[in-house]
């Protein structure tokens, strides 16, 4: 029987700007959030020179996302 490769979606998300910076409480928010939602962060890093800090999540991914990500989108 073959072994089913595990898929997974992605999130990212800069936080922050250029005059004020990134809050901890708006990050340590944001990752509460989506931890609720199932959501891993795999990686947080600052941009060289830049007070924002960019959070990068990931979680596997269902056939019901996919089927809404196959949607065509309502602009």
């Amino acid at each position: 029987m073959a072994e089913q490769i595990v898929q997974w979606e992605y999130r990212v998300l800069t936080v922050g700007s250029a005059f004020s910076g990134a809050k901890d409480e708006q990050i340590e928010a944001t990752l509460n959030e989506w931890g609720l939602d199932g959501w891993e962060a795999v990686n947080v890093y600052a941009p060289t020179n830049s007070a924002k800090v960019t959070l990068v999540a990931k979680r596997q991914l269902t056939a019901a996302a996919r089927r809404l990500r196959s949607m065509p989108k309502n602009y």
